[in-house]
């Protein structure tokens, strides 16, 4: 893990959010460098962090050190319900860390050489380099058009097929048009780490997790993951019938706690220009 400083995004809304205080319980789905964490430890609350990747264990070692309120489960965040309390509120910070990012022999980004790895951690078996060698090309199109909203996701795939092997980052780069490298780096990751997935188990289990009252915090940086949040906190109403007496009705697990999706203040972007696409959505449990 490198040493440098990881920015949490959206962090004063976040814990505005939370109004995390001693005593209480909150669940951190995606530890990372420990931004939320530690924010969250100095109010005097009690933390229960997950992290699928084994690098953040000495960053971890460090927080429970300092204030001794932290339990960390070094697994995927679709397992947080292993814990059979309920605790006061949950935030989850979806996607890859920057130190992953950062991390060149990672294989995250397109900015440096190295093997297209890609695998956040435990439970991810084929690396980016396994997928795009021996997967079906129909399977290689659904991946780059459903993960990475590539438009030409049928053309670079018979392109992506006839250059096999791929091995490096540096060699997909160069087979792919330039406004389409971020697009199938990140359909490539979600489908090595099965994100989309991990997400919708992970809100699932916040159900049972949270009593009355309890709070959900989503930050996301890509369309998919937003979306799937939002629809998680307004589930859209099913068509009925013209026959039914009364219309269909949705039950409501949250109430919501902003009609739009809160994004970065220009200043927070201009600190952090990672922080661009973040998109913060929130409820609390009814």
């Amino acid at each position: 893990m490198q040493n440098a400083p990881h920015i949490p995004v959206l962090l004063n809304e976040v814990l505005e959010i939370l109004k995390p205080a001693k005593g209480q319980t909150i669940i951190d789905c995606t530890f990372g460098y420990g931004g939320y964490t530690e924010a969250i430890l100095k109010t005097g609350a009690n933390v229960i962090a997950f992290d699928r990747d084994p690098s953040v264990l000495p960053r971890v070692k460090e927080l429970q050190k300092k204030y001794g309120n932290l339990e960390f489960h070094n697994l995927p965040f679709s397992q947080i319900g292993i814990i059979k309390e309920k605790v006061d509120s949950i935030v989850m910070d979806i996607g890859v860390s920057s130190m992953q990012i950062d991390t060149a022999s990672r294989g995250f980004s397109f900015r440096f050489d190295a093997l297209l790895d890609m695998r956040m951690g435990e439970g991810a078996t084929k690396t980016a380099a396994d997928i795009l060698n021996t997967s079906k090309p129909e399977r290689i199109a659904k991946i780059l058009r459903e993960y990475g909203e590539v438009s030409h996701a049928g053309s670079i795939t018979k392109k992506l097929i006839s250059n096999r092997p791929i091995e490096t980052t540096a060699q997909l780069t160069k087979l792919l048009p330039h406004k389409d490298i971020p697009k199938v780096f990140q359909a490539l990751r979600i489908a090595v780490n099965d994100e989309l997935n991990e997400l919708a188990t992970a809100l699932a289990a916040t159900k049972s997790l949270l009593a009355a009252g309890g709070r959900l915090v989503i930050v996301s940086f890509h369309s998919l993951e937003d979306r799937i949040a939002k629809n998680f906190f307004t589930p859209k109403q099913p068509s009925a019938s013209r026959y039914a007496p009364t219309p269909a009705q949705v039950k409501k697990d949250f109430q919501t706690l902003a009609k739009n999706a809160i994004i970065p203040s220009t200043e927070e972007v201009a600190l952090n220009p990672r922080a661009a696409s973040a998109k913060l959505r929130a409820g609390i449990r009814i």
